[in-house]
């Protein structure tokens, strides 16, 4: 079994590919169709993902469960350890013309997001990160840098969905106060607190648990954290693979001064 290092460093050239695939697919011209659960699929979704788990199956041996099989009807049973797959989060914004929408491979074991990389296709900027590791981002033709969640946040920058930003979001903002709103998409929120450009992502609605793990690890590689509603550590491999609501911090001691989810 590879290292948490080595397995960074070998699915640092696929989420490259990926993002090409995708953005190739872009350029193209692509139509857009639904799935079952009134969500929408492109070719750049399928495509991307078909990719990541060839490459990701000659690397590990742990089950792999993906956005666009489990659509599709093929469930993984998923082991203590396993990968979680989005191809393409935020396909919403992509059929859509903006920019926020990523690649994402999480690890998870024993319940933890342990390793992490986010890729934002539209200007290669990649974010990774592993338990033990530390976090880095690397733009196209980089080196890698290391980043940090950040302790200064006074006022806190709060990031929020553009297009799920629900009446329970809101209430809970209005809770919050004096804070600075930054409008983003896709697991790309995670990757502003890991960075330290931000400082608090709450999530009010529903999501699956391919759209945090891999942000949610690299955010925990860089220092910060993410607890549910009753202010516990946040788990993986839930019934259904269904996240409930959650908050994400940078700095673990705002927690104190939020209100409860």
């Amino acid at each position: 079994m590879l290292t948490h290092a080595a397995l960074l460093d070998a699915l640092v050239p696929v989420m490259r590919a990926a993002g090409e695939l995708i953005e190739a697919v872009r350029v193209a011209g692509f139509e857009a169709r639904g799935k079952a659960d009134g969500s929408s699929v492109t070719e750049a979704d399928e495509a991307a993902e078909r990719l990541i788990v060839t490459a990701l199956a000659l690397l590990d041996t742990a089950p792999i469960v993906a956005e666009e099989a489990h659509a599709a009807g093929h469930r993984t049973i998923a082991a203590d350890r396993f990968w979680l797959i989005d191809p393409l989060d935020g396909t919403r914004d992509f059929i859509a013309g903006r920019a926020a929408y990523s690649v994402n491979i999480g690890l998870i074991d024993g319940g933890v997001p342990v390793l992490g990389l986010v890729l934002s296709p539209r200007d290669g900027i990649l974010w990774a990160g592993a338990a033990g590791h530390g976090a880095f981002r690397q733009r196209p033709g980089e080196a890698r840098e290391a980043i940090a969640v950040r302790h200064d946040h006074v006022p806190p920058t709060v990031v929020v969905s553009h297009s799920h930003l629900d009446d329970a979001t809101r209430a809970y903002l209005a809770r919050m106060g004096l804070v600075q709103l930054e409008p983003a998409g896709s697991s790309l929120k995670f990757c502003r607190l890991a960075e330290g450009s931000a400082d608090v992502y709450p999530r009010c609605g529903p999501t699956m648990e391919w759209d945090t793990a891999a942000g949610d690890a690299v955010l925990r590689a860089a220092g910060g954290m993410m607890i549910g509603p009753s202010g516990d550590a946040f788990a993986y491999n839930k019934p259904g693979h269904r996240n409930g609501a959650f908050l994400a911090v940078g700095d673990g001691g705002l927690i104190a001064t939020l209100p409860s989810l």
